[in-house]
Order: structure tokens, then sequence, then C-alpha cells
């Protein structure tokens, strides 16, 4: 039996949630500073704060640390006062290479999705790889901004595709028939938003004029794990896809986190007064850890809105206030259909899979089983919040450009076939 395989039967014994060794095998050791619920974290230790728990930036499903003293909810310590210069938004363009849109025709709607992207770079012999990224609810294509960087510091032959969903960010939905408008609730159901992810990626070929697709790795964040897991369940990409890795999401600890979402989503700030304040919130209350990321992934959540002066009824004068920009309450209907079935269709697609965790994430039964069967890789990032993505970007994409390698194909080195060496006259 395996250090791992021990470690699983000793927690499960004991009756308590699993304790992960870190690194885990078939990855290698790498060391280095939001989707609509909540981290649930627990309560901070005065003598070990880096196994504290941050919490969330209501944008995605968090990861639940079991404590003693019930209080997940509990909020880290915020960060000294820094200057607004500190917390400026960055650019996309310092990410990415260029934006699309790209639009499709769904039911009634008009849908625009905003696009960055990275063109791969392919050599005579070999094509550039295209990692394809999807965020959790309520967050956008600019969570995965770092990451994109620091992929392509590590593989700069690399694409980067990463999408704003509908619902989210800069993507637009129009409706085409004013005699039927929508009912209200827009459709981010787990079908919709998969379909809308292929269509996203086939059209971006046609839009670059790619003469074929390149290899995809796939990448998802909360829900986003949730999406791109079954995009691979379907099988749509055929063999264009290599492999995918989800990010700090499990099906047993993202449903059962569904309870609080509400209460969550209430009890954050409803406006800011500049995006530079938005910024501040989100690494002050820990939700981002990683400054830089927070700079350029932050903005994209807000929106901005103008108010009169309350004092002054009859003034002409506005101040500028900002609001969240997705309706994550208005989502409700969808919860639970984003993340029931999860680990089924985790487990069970082709190629490679990868999960990366924040902390010591409860793994359900199946995964457990799944995990100590060797079906896909594991890491744990224990000094990372629920975006570990954005909290370390450098030790996230060391972890995919070294899972896409083992995914690789095109480095298989295969036997020559027998006609060819009897038409070269070889013996066989």
């Amino acid at each position: 039996m395996s250090e791992l395989q021990r470690a699983f039967a000793k927690a499960k014994l004991a009756g308590l949630p699993p304790v992960l060794p870190e690194p885990l095998v078939d990855l290698d050791e790498q060391g280095e500073e939001r989707d609509a619920f909540p981290e649930l974290s627990t309560e901070r230790s005065d003598d070990d704060s880096s196994s504290a728990s941050s919490a969330s930036s209501a944008s995605s499903t968090g990861t639940i640390r079991p404590t003693s003293s019930g209080r997940l909810f509990a909020r880290p310590m915020g960060s000294p006062n820094r200057s607004p210069a500190h917390f400026a938004p960055l650019p996309w363009t310092s990410y990415f290479e260029r934006d699309l849109k790209i639009s499709h025709i769904d039911s009634n709607l008009k849908v625009t999705h905003q696009v960055y992207l990275t063109s791969p770079l392919s050599s005579p012999t070999k094509p550039g790889p295209l990692f394809v990224t999807h965020h959790g609810a309520g967050s956008s294509g600019l969570t995965f901004a770092t990451l994109a960087k620091s992929i392509r510091a590590l593989l700069p032959n690399a694409g980067i595709l990463s999408l704003d969903a509908r619902g989210h960010g800069s993507t637009t939905i129009e409706t085409l028939n004013e005699s039927d408008p929508m009912d209200g609730i827009l459709d981010v159901s787990l079908d919709t938003l998969t379909d809308d992810l292929v269509t996203v990626i086939q059209k971006t070929k046609e839009a670059m004029n790619w003469p074929t697709m390149p290899p995809i790795i796939l990448i998802g964040h909360s829900l986003g794990g949730s999406v791109v897991t079954s995009v691979a369940a379907r099988g749509t990409l055929g063999p264009s896809l290599l492999c995918y890795a989800v990010l700090d999401i499990v099906e047993r600890t993202a449903i059962e986190s569904l309870a609080s979402m509400a209460g969550y989503l209430k009890s954050r700030p409803a406006t800011f007064p500049s995006l530079e304040a938005g910024i501040a919130w989100h690494v002050r209350t820990g939700s981002l850890k990683n400054v830089e990321s927070a700079r350029v992934s932050v903005p994209p959540l807000l929106t901005l809105l103008y108010n009169k002066p309350k004092d002054d009824a009859n003034s002409t004068a506005a101040r500028q206030i900002y609001n969240w920009r997705s309706d994550l309450a208005s989502t409700e209907p969808f919860w639970n259909g984003w993340f029931v079935g999860l680990s089924d269709r985790f487990l069970s697609s082709r190629g490679g899979k990868l999960l990366i965790l924040a902390g010591t994430e409860r793994l359900d039964k199946e995964m457990m089983i799944g995990q100590m069967q060797g079906k896909y890789a594991l890491q744990i990032f224990p000094d990372a919040g629920h975006f570990l993505h954005e909290d370390q970007p450098e030790k996230t994409a060391q972890s995919i450009v070294d899972f896409y390698k083992r995914n690789d194909r095109s480095a298989m080195v295969l036997p020559p076939k027998v006609s060819d060496m009897l038409q070269q006259g070889k013996k066989v």
C-alpha cells in the first residue's frame, strides 16, 4: 500500500476528512503571492496564520475546511492600509495579445462573448498548444490574466483563450425579437454554458483562420471546472482535447456550500466608491492574496453607476459609485445543476485529468477512490485561497505546464510501421 493509500485509509477509519500529503505523486515539485460561492474558511489561529482560509469574493464555490468552532465564514485579518495607487487597475493588454467579440445566436438571443486571446505559436513540425480557461460564477476571463502570463513564461509557444461567460464581464446579450422578451432569468445552466464554451472555441478558430484546431488543454475554476468537465464528457472537441484541469472544486463541498450562498451575497458590500476601493476590499478581506492579480481581475466584476447626492434632491451633480456586474442571486435556480454529477463526469471522461485544490479540501468517497486508483493527478496548494490560480499563478502554471507535457501526444515516439520498413528493404 502506498503512502497516499495509507493516509486516506487512516483518515477514513478515524471518521475524519482525509489530510492529503503534498506534493502527491505524479506531479513535479515546484515552490512559490472570485464564481458565485464563498470560500468557507476556518477561524484564524494566532500561531498559524498560513493555514487560515481566505474568504472568497462571492465568485465561486469555496474550499470548506472543517473547524471545531463551526465558524466557517470567519474572515482573515485585513492587510495593512495602502495608498489608492497601490490598488490601481491594470490593463488586460499586459496579459493577452488581443480581444475578440465572438457572437452566436441562441434561440431568441444574440450572445456576444468577450474573449481574451494570445495565439499559439506553431513550428513546421509541432503546433503550439492552446490553453482554454473558464472562470467561475461571478468572475470573468481576466481571473486567469496572471496565470496566462506565467504559462507563457514557461511555454513561449503556448496560446491562451479566456472568455467571459454569458452574464459576466463584458459579454453582452441582445434580444432579437422584442415581441418575445426574456423572462428576466438568464439561462446559465450547465448545458448552456457548455454549449457556449464549445462554440467560442470553434468560432475563434474560424476568426483566426487557423488551418486546424490546435491541441487543447481545458482549465476551469470552480463552476468553470464543472463546465470544462462537461465539455470533456461530451467529446465534442474530439482528438484536439489533450487533457483538462479543474481548480478548487469538488462536487460534495460545492453542493454543501449552496445553503450558505444567499446569506453570503447579502453580507458583502453592495457598492464601492471606486474601482480602487473594490480591489482593496478583495485584498484586505483575503478574498485575493495577490495584489497584481486583483488589480486586473476585480475591475471586470464591477460596473459604473451615477446617483444624485441624497442631501440635495435638486442638484444635477452626480457622484460615482460601482456595483456588482453579475446578478448572482438571479442564478439560484441553476446552482444545484452546476455541480450534481461532477465527480462521475470528471472520473469517467476520456483524457488526462488534473485536480488542484487549496488547503485540505474534503474529497467525497468517489473522488478518494478514483485518486487511489490513479484515475487523475492531484495536487494541494495549502498556502493559497480559493482563487489559487490568482494567489499563486507561477506555481499553478508550473503544475499545468508539467501536466500538459505528460499528456502531449506529439512528444511520443512511435515505432515505424511494418509496411514502411518493408518498402525500405529492411527485414522485420
